[in-house]
């Protein structure tokens, strides 16, 4: 398996992974995927030969995203690298990706001295990102109600280990 930085070549697979990791990605449409990975600050796939396995894709602070999520990271914290979305195959999961993505996130957030931003879904519930994440050291810096959820802010201080 091997990591590449991701480009629009990629959107039509990314868009995919996405869809399958629904609720908890977040739906979006292809257009607004080219749209973020153009902000993304760092954007990582994980590649088998040229399949993509899984993705994530990160933001720096003061962007022009219109997320509620990240807007209440800028408003409470000045650096961070914010984990808008990370997804594996739904035929490849628990094999690794993700934690070899989100490594590759932690080593950029520490060679950055910053911190790594990301929230999961309180309601509707997403137990499997809350072990992933607790797992990885996160730590709830708050919750947000909106209108149809509820999720929990985490952070990540990089001075930790994986």
């Amino acid at each position: 398996m091997d990591t590449r930085t991701l480009s629009n070549d990629d959107v039509e697979s990314i868009w995919s992974i996405n869809e399958q990791g629904l609720p908890g990605t977040g739906q979006v449409s292809k257009q607004e995927l080219r749209d973020l990975l153009a902000i993304s600050d760092f954007s990582l796939g994980a590649f088998k030969e040229e399949e993509l396995l899984g993705f994530v894709l990160c933001l720096s602070p003061g962007t022009t995203y219109g997320s509620p999520n990240y807007a209440w990271f800028n408003d409470h914290f000045d650096a961070f690298v914010y984990v808008d979305r990370i997804a594996v195959s739904k035929d490849k999961r628990n094999q690794g990706i993700g934690t070899l993505l989100y490594e590759r996130v932690v080593s950029y957030a520490q060679e950055n001295s910053i911190p790594v931003a990301a929230e999961v879904n309180l309601n509707p519930p997403n137990p499997g990102s809350m072990r992933f994440h607790h797992r990885f050291r996160f730590e709830e810096v708050g919750i947000v109600h909106h209108k149809e959820k509820s999720v929990t802010m985490l952070m990540r201080n990089t001075t930790k280990s994986p």
